[in-house]
């Protein structure tokens, strides 16, 4: 059998190694993708369960029983119910974070002020999160509804924040 008439069997080494750093930046690319929806999604659940109790804060701020201070929004949860007990079934039970958050702590914050004023926030991840409340720097009751930027990171890792008040 001559030379020319050698049939090329299999892929050469340099093919492989192409065909895996292809396969590999196309892997990096689909997990930075894959992330940035994950973080987009646990913050749109967040923004939503704050809007959803947030609503509450439209008849008034809820007084704990323990007076005017920061709470976490499970230290809470029973008194809303027990207070506005029309709405009961309305709130639900698997108020948390998806990030931080569990059964025991909501990381969602309740603030409420000597004046009766109060606020509902959450930290977001999305750092590419719009300004709307550009005159604060902290959650603060009172202050209006959207999202503001903090000088330091809050439990998720973001400075943006987003917020409910009366």
């Amino acid at each position: 059998m001559s030379k020319k008439q050698k049939t090329k069997k299999g892929f050469t080494l340099i093919e492989l190694l192409v065909v895996i750093a292809i396969i590999a930046i196309l892997s990096t690319l689909g997990t930075l993708v894959y992330q940035s929806a994950r973080t987009k999604a646990r913050d749109a659940k967040r923004i939503s369960d704050v809007n959803q109790i947030g609503n509450f804060l439209s008849f008034g701020c809820q007084v704990p029983g323990a007076g005017p201070g920061e709470y976490d929004l499970n230290e809470l949860i029973e008194e809303f119910k027990a207070q506005y007990p029309q709405y009961a079934n309305t709130i639900p039970n698997n108020l948390f974070d998806p990030l931080t958050g569990n059964e025991t702590v909501s990381n969602y914050k309740y603030i409420i002020d000597e004046n009766n004023d109060c606020v509902l926030y959450t930290n977001l991840e999305n750092e590419g999160q719009a300004i709307t409340l550009p005159n604060i720097i902290e959650p603060t009751p009172g202050g209006g509804k959207g999202y503001f930027q903090a000088a330091i990171p809050g439990f998720n890792g973001g400075t943006k924040y987003f917020q409910v008040t009366n």
